[in-house]
């Protein structure tokens, strides 16, 4: 098998990358023009000082050596002035660039199916948005232009040198490929190290990211001495491959270093003679070339180490397009746009795999009416939240049509669909904001007055104004300021104030106090009021009152009815449940 040949520079990926510019042509076609000008200053001020040399100190003429003075003065001038607006819009271009990848990543990551974050890793991801974005952004500020500023001083530099005395300019062209050489296959072992860096630091990141998260598991199970003793091993082999990096480096500059010297050496020998024996070599030759050097090779280790940054970048790059290139997003091809549902919602016949072939719906039929609370309960596992998750289109089905209203939810706007449905789930989620932003999410059609207003409907407005700062309380990371009862309240809140035409209460109750759920179950009469309600439900003392309950096990649905009904039924699956329940909170 023919092995692929590697390529140090990917010209597709870098293609794609220069979309991003076409924005930006004004400041791109500017900076070609700083590089242009960059190359000529920098073969200007030797080329002065030979012309100096031979007009002026060797013929010991002072005549016009002012004249060259100033002019070399007013080049470094320039030259700095031009240096100083190349870098700074360099890394201008590159920053404005990756804000425009990074925005588009986001909107992407926004889009993902829930199966895509079920098979993800956090930290991963993060690395994609962050980190990598910032070595993309490294490509344009410390990457390309700089290689391409320094290939064209090389060769506008080489050129005066011929220009000046081919002879010594040979000297130097026979030291070159050596140096050449040596560059390419440093760049091909960089590339390789690099990649290898950019997979340990994602998994560096994922780890690191996961544990302080589940941090709280790890101390509860004493998984600390075995949680360090896993970061050393990652930390280990992250430390490996940036190691690899420094060891081509250390033997690269060194070699480029030498080479150098050995031209400067070669150029100072041979011009040197031929000065002394007034040969083809002029003071100023020799003194130009011995600047001039220095101006050649310099910039090709310049090169050497700036591809180092241009292939991070590129690696970065490959994996940001790799998340923007998956197609993992719901079908939003529905042409309805939802205003108000009445309510009426219809599973026929659906079937659901999160895995293939290990369905967790097997045929689940039910019909809910409008304005009526259906309860659906069963063991874990029995596939209660799984129907919830595709009321709202986060999971594509099988097989089978769900549809509210007679409309077939695929045909269905999805923003409308899920503005239209409110879920209050078991594990509440709160950013790290305001309770008001939290609450409202930072839409702006959900004033403050209408937050405070809902919140005394289901009277939970003394609870938030006894916290500080009342609704503008922040609640921290993950709401970790406030208890389980009081985040659900939250969540309960802001399902509330957008009024839907279904509410779903997923396990809503199960993990408050007492008073908390005394607060939420009347807020759950009021808002269940003439509206389409699903409640799973955990305690079956809060549905009681609901119009229908599905009983579920193992992904079907195995009996229907009322509270009431089922209890009657001898043997029952819900009067099982019911019976070991009651006698659970009799023995309490």
């Amino acid at each position: 098998m023919t092995k692929k040949k590697e390529n140090i520079f990917d010209v597709t990926l870098f293609k794609r990358l220069f979309q991003y510019i076409k924005p930006y042509m004004g400041v791109f076609f500017g900076l070609n023009i700083l590089v242009i000008l960059l190359a000529i200053f920098s073969a200007a001020t030797p080329y002065i000082t030979k012309n100096a040399i031979d007009v002026s100190i060797a013929t010991k003429a002072s005549e016009g050596f002012l004249f060259y003075i100033l002019l070399m003065l007013g080049v470094l001038i320039l030259q700095t002035v031009f240096q100083l607006l190349f870098i700074y819009y360099a890394a201008w271009l590159g920053q404005n660039l990756v804000m425009d990848v990074r925005v588009k990543l986001f909107n992407h990551l926004l889009r993902f199916k829930m199966k895509y974050y079920d098979n993800s890793s956090v930290g991963v991801l993060i690395t994609r948005a962050v980190t990598d974005m910032e070595r993309i952004a490294d490509i344009f500020g410390e990457g390309l232009f700089m290689i391409v500023r320094d290939l064209l001083t090389m060769l506008v530099v080489f050129g005066v040198m011929m220009f000046i005395n081919w002879r010594l300019g040979l000297i130097v062209l026979v030291m070159l490929p050596l140096l050449l050489y040596a560059t390419r296959i440093f760049q091909k072992y960089m590339k390789r190290a690099f990649e290898e860096v950019r997979n340990e630091v994602s998994n560096l990141n994922s780890f690191v990211q996961e544990r302080i998260t589940g941090m709280k598991i790890l101390q509860l199970f004493t998984r600390e001495t075995i949680e360090l003793k896993n970061f050393k091993a990652i930390n280990e082999r992250h430390k490996k491959a940036w190691v690899k990096t420094v060891w081509y480096n250390s033997i690269f500059f060194p070699l480029a270093d030498l080479v150098s010297s050995v031209s400067i050496g070669l150029v100072a020998w041979y011009g040197g003679l031929n000065v002394v024996l007034e040969g083809v070599v002029s003071e100023g030759d020799l003194i130009a070339f011995i600047m001039f050097i220095p101006m050649l090779f310099r910039p090709l280790r310049q090169i050497a180490d700036k591809f180092n940054t241009l292939q991070m970048g590129m690696v970065a790059a490959n994996r940001v397009f790799n998340v923007i290139d998956t197609t993992s997003q719901i079908d939003d091809t529905g042409t309805h746009v939802a205003e108000h549902f009445k309510g009426n919602i219809k599973f026929d016949n659906v079937h659901f795999s999160y895995v293939e072939d290990e369905e967790v719906l097997k045929g689940i039929s039910f019909e809910v009416n409008a304005g009526d609370t259906v309860a659906i309960v069963g063991a874990t596992g029995a596939g209660k939240s799984t129907i919830i998750n595709l009321l709202n289109r986060f999971y594509e089905i099988k097989e089978g049509i769900i549809s509210v209203d007679g409309i077939h939810i695929k045909d269905v706007t999805l923003s409308s669909l899920r503005t239209q449905i409110a879920v209050v789930l078991q594990d509440v989620f709160l950013f790290a904001d305001t309770i008001l932003s939290n609450i409202t999410l930072n839409t702006p059609e959900i004033t403050e007055s209408e937050v405070i207003k809902a919140s005394k409907d289901i009277g939970i407005h003394d609870f938030i104004m006894s916290l500080p700062n009342g609704y503008h309380y922040n609640v921290k990371e993950r709401g970790a300021m406030l208890s389980s009862g009081q985040r659900q309240l939250i969540s309960f809140l802001r399902a509330y104030v957008t009024n839907p035409s279904i509410l779903v209460l997923d396990e809503a109750t199960s993990s408050v106090d007492s008073y908390s759920e005394q607060l939420i179950q009347n807020a759950t009469d009021k808002i269940t009021k003439g509206r389409t309600s699903i409640v799973i439900a955990h305690r079956l003392a809060t549905i009681k009152k609901a119009d229908k309950i599905i009983v579920m096990d193992a992904g079907k649905i195995v009996e229907q009815g009322t509270h009431n009904e089922l209890l009657k039924i001898e043997g029952g699956y819900y009067r099982n449940l019911y019976e070991v329940q009651f006698l659970q909170e009799e023995v309490a």
